[in-house]
């Protein structure tokens, strides 16, 4: 049964007419995002419940040097897997009451009222999904996105026996990330550079390298200082998104702390480096649930005189290549 006014309509049509502003919004408001979409990561799912992440995981074993008319070997070679991730949702209602209709009467200004509570679901959903993309996927009672926690761990390479994607860590070493650790004051430049050179070599294989770095407002702090003597590069595309960013190696270099920032870990009490290389991450939005109204015309309250829009997202942060992205774990404060 539809409901008997038109209210619901205004409000879904104040959610849609701002879909375009609330995914750019997420998205720079996150470094992360930020630098996978400059670098085409950032994917849509159309479909299924399971999201396939195609990784290579061994060297084809039919390679070899050969003279003549030496035979050249032709055996099967189970050398491509995947790594599985299932979609997450996240939502916020947004509720307006039959008293503040009245109070706002007539359609502007009840857009006005939903353009400032909009404004607080976007900013909301936005957190919730940030801190989603910087965890192990554990928060929220495990519903919540499995993120950078996960994908790259703060735990060292040989010790890594977790289960990421569906793919074990103990039996599978291709599919651990890099972890440098310290037990050293990072304070100073020379430590701070050198964690940071130690872990950048782990990352590396050939043409393949970390293109884009996330710091926490403490590592950023020691890095900063540590540059204070030479020369520092800013790029100003980053900068007018709002992100100071610095370069290291080539690869961008990016605070995402600040106020309430999701990027330090627990673990790593000094401050939480990352390297993490594009190529292998994406950000995996659904097609039809992008930031969307959730069933238009279709939520309302049966026992209180209120009327409910719901602004809905889901979708997954994926990863193909575990080991070519890594982190500093510095823990001495």
């Amino acid at each position: 049964m539809a409901f008997p006014t038109s209210t619901t309509d205004v409000i879904v049509g104040a959610i849609e007419s701002r879909r375009k502003k609330v995914q750019d919004n997420i998205t720079k408001n996150n470094a992360l995002l930020t630098h996978l979409k400059e670098k085409g990561r950032i994917l849509f799912v159309t479909g299924g419940n399971i999201i396939l992440e195609e990784l290579s995981f061994a060297e084809n074993g039919n390679a070899n040097y050969y003279s003549g008319y030496d035979l050249l070997p032709v055996a099967a070679q189970d050398v491509i897997g995947a790594a599985q991730f299932t979609l997450k949702q996240a939502a916020v209602p947004v509720v307006i009451s039959g008293l503040e209709l009245l109070q706002n009467d007539g359609r502007e200004k009840q857009l006005d009222l939903m353009e400032a509570r909009l404004g607080v679901a976007e900013g909301t959903i936005a957190n919730i999904i940030t801190q989603g993309l910087y965890s192990d996927g554990t928060i929220f009672n495990g519903k919540a996105l499995v993120g950078l926690d996960a994908a790259v761990e703060a735990t060292v390479n040989a010790s890594q026996t977790s289960t990421y994607g569906g793919i074990s860590r103990t039996n599978f070493s291709f599919w651990r990330s890099q972890c440098t650790s310290t037990s050293a004051d990072i304070s100073t430049a020379a430590k701070c550079q050198g964690v940071m050179n130690a872990l950048w070599a782990t990352t590396i294989r050939g043409a393949d390298m970390p293109d884009f770095g996330i710091m926490d407002n403490n590592f950023w702090a020691d890095w900063t200082a540590s540059l204070q003597v030479i020369t520092r590069f800013l790029d100003a595309k980053k900068a007018s998104l709002g992100f100071m960013t610095q370069q290291y190696m080539g690869a961008d270099i990016y605070l995402d702390g600040g106020i309430g920032g999701f990027a330090g870990s627990a673990v790593s009490t000094e401050g939480t480096c990352y390297f993490l290389n594009s190529k292998f991450l994406k950000f995996r939005p659904h097609k039809d649930r992008n930031f969307v109204a959730l069933s238009p015309n279709r939520r309302y309250a049966v026992n209180q005189d209120a009327e409910v829009a719901i602004l809905a997202f889901a979708g997954a942060f994926t990863c193909s290549g575990a080991r070519f992205s890594g982190r500093v774990l510095a823990t001495t404060v």
